[in-house]
């Protein structure tokens, strides 16, 4: 796979879209923010329902900041519906090691994201924590 931005950014939705099938509903809530989502990065409606459906392979970001982006995404999806499982908690911290984040530091946003209102880590405090465990 060559290094197409489209590319980047549906395997991007699709990690998103993965996290929403955790649970194996996609509550319309998380449905309407996949797809404002999809909207900021350029994928058309019609790209982001296919994506529901058909694989594509999880290219993760080059730059460290574009992975941190994403994990916060990947997070603020998880806490949308106000709910949150095990089972995406898994998912996130194993979807952070993929896309090789510092485990310590995303076990810390999540963990620091209980301290916030709607769980929604603030974004200078999310930079302040992977700054502090950056190698």
């Amino acid at each position: 796979m060559q290094n197409d931005p489209n590319k980047e950014n549906l395997s991007l939705l699709s990690e998103l879209i993965k996290l929403a099938k955790a649970e194996n509903d996609v509550r319309d809530v998380e449905f309407k923010f996949l797809l404002e989502i999809a909207s900021q990065i350029g994928v058309t409606k019609d790209e982001f329902i296919q994506l529901f459906e058909q694989y594509i392979e999880f290219l993760p970001p080059k730059l460290e900041s574009d992975r941190i982006v994403q994990f916060h995404r990947l997070v603020l999806l998880m806490n949308v519906d106000n709910e949150t499982s095990e089972k995406e908690i898994l998912y996130i911290r194993e979807a952070g090691i993929r896309m090789g984040l510092n485990p310590m530091a995303t076990d810390k946003v999540l963990t620091e994201m209980n301290n916030h209102p709607n769980k929604v880590v603030p974004t200078e405090k999310l930079i302040e924590i992977f700054k502090l465990f950056h190698n």
